[in-house]
């Protein structure tokens, strides 16, 4: 195992940030005061992951793959993640945050409407409008909370904004967050370049805060982790730059500003080592020949066929709820339905 890594792939929580040396001067953030740690990892991580201590031992990345995080890692630059689906790409960002103890995933699933602000934050114009017309309406029965509002800092403006996944991520921490941008090649054509400056600076500003700053310098906002940040003079800055996976299934090409950006890794298709593994990081009977099979079967695909990890998956969990010898053979069909070519129609 190379001393430069930092993540090592291994499964196994350790202190290893705590050796990652200071960013180079061009990525030196100063964003602050910093805000507290994030909640520990979510559940939704251990089951990506198939941890259930299992993990550590089986499911593990390949030498390029901890070689790419590291570089991301020390280089203070986001991760671009290209492969088939079902490679492990957005599983990547879980193992980097249980392996080094950096809390909770920040995700941020992409689609075709998505814009850059849904990632940074939004702000509830229209539920601030009817909080305030239900206040006046209520008369004096509302007149004790529209007084409290009022010594809000900005008139209570604070309790309409809530930080997306990048605004949390980019919020001034010890550690840097980890967040995963997923499937970004379904985004609309604009969203990768209007990602470039927010990539570059690690910082942005809420419009609506910064018209009121001289007013209200610090106002309290709800973040993606549901508790209450302060934001100073309507910006956040980052302190240490997140660790950002960007999520690709190769369906687009991204522009050459975003991809100097990054630091780039195609992934590829699952061999059958790396198969196993996953089955066995879900599974504690791995070696089950039934399993075995399955994992031959999916590996046997024509040209051009495309598979994906979770129909493997799917299909052993059927085979170890169902009688696979049964008479009729049924379980086998549905077994066979379930690993159909993605891309092949029915």
């Amino acid at each position: 195992m190379s001393e430069w890594l930092i993540y090592r792939g291994t499964g196994a929580p350790h202190d290893g940030m705590d050796r990652l040396p200071a960013p180079p001067p061009w990525r030196e953030f100063d964003g602050g005061p910093t805000v507290p740690p994030p909640v520990a990892l979510e559940p939704s991580s251990e089951r990506r992951l198939g941890q259930r201590r299992r993990e550590a031992s089986h499911h593990r990345p390949s030498t390029r793959e901890c070689e790419m995080v590291n570089a991301a890692l020390y280089l203070r630059r986001p991760l671009l993640v290209t492969g088939q689906a079902g490679s492990g790409k957005s599983t990547l960002a879980h193992s980097v945050a249980y392996e080094l103890g950096l809390g909770r995933v920040l995700t941020w699933p992409i689609v075709s409407r998505s814009t850059l602000r849904d990632g940074l934050y939004a702000y509830d114009a229209i539920g601030r409008l009817q909080d305030a017309q239900l206040e006046r309406a209520a008369g004096r029965a509302g007149a004790a909370d529209a007084a409290g509002a009022a010594e809000e800092p900005g008139g209570g403006i604070g309790r309409y904004v809530r930080l997306g996944p990048l605004g949390t991520a980019l919020l001034p921490s010890a550690r840097p967050r980890v967040l995963l941008v997923d499937e970004l090649d379904k985004s609309d054509i604009d969203l990768p370049n209007d990602l470039l400056h927010v990539l570059e600076e690690g910082e942005f500003t809420i419009p609506e805060l910064e018209r009121i700053a001289d007013r209200a310098p610090v106002v309290e906002v709800l973040s993606d982790d549901g508790t209450k940040v302060p934001v100073r003079g309507g910006r956040v800055r980052c302190g240490a730059f997140p660790f950002i996976v960007l999520t690709s299934n190769g369906e687009r090409e991204f522009p050459a500003p975003l991809r100097r950006r990054c630091i780039e890794l195609q992934l590829p298709v699952p061999d059958r080592a790396r198969l196993t593994g996953m089955v066995r990081a879900h599974f504690p009977e791995g070696d089950d020949e039934r399993f075995t099979e399955l994992i031959d079967r999916f590996l046997a695909a024509g040209p051009g066929d495309v598979r994906a990890v979770d129909q493997l998956l799917n299909a052993i969990e059927l085979t170890r709820q169902a009688d696979w010898d049964q008479a009729d053979g049924s379980a086998r069909r549905v077994t066979e339905e379930l690993m159909r070519p993605i891309n092949r129609p029915r």
